[in-house]
């Protein structure tokens, strides 16, 4: 049990560290969440504290396809950069969390930029 709660605070303080410098860039943040099943990018306006644009493979529009493979979050990454083009947004800070910029997570990044988002 302790080692499990010496992880949480790992990851904790990891995700909290990548997010004060994130939000010291003062651009709007593309933040990613990977669970086991799906994986989920949004972007946010921190002053406002508001989500302007989000993706995820858990939406109807994303259908019955696993969520937990490189190329779902290869789509996510583009399906997200396109609503972002559609408002206007063209500049974000990636925020990773407490994830490893690796697999899911630098699929969706690197899909992102190709589809136009500069980060």
């Amino acid at each position: 049990m302790r080692l499990q709660k010496q992880i949480g605070k790992q990851k904790e303080r990891r995700a909290f560290r990548v997010r004060n410098r994130v939000r010291a860039s003062k651009r709007l943040r593309l933040t990613v969440f990977r669970s086991g099943k799906h994986i989920y990018a949004q972007i946010i306006d921190d002053e406002a504290g508001k989500t302007l644009v989000a993706a995820s493979t858990g939406e109807k529009s994303f259908g019955d396809k696993s969520g937990s493979t490189v190329a779902a979050a290869t789509e996510i990454g583009k399906l997200l950069a396109e609503r972002a083009k559609g408002q206007g947004i063209n500049e974000v800070a990636f925020d990773r969390g407490s994830f490893r910029y690796h697999g899911r997570i630098a699929a969706l990044a690197d899909a992102a930029r190709e589809a136009g988002l500069d980060f």
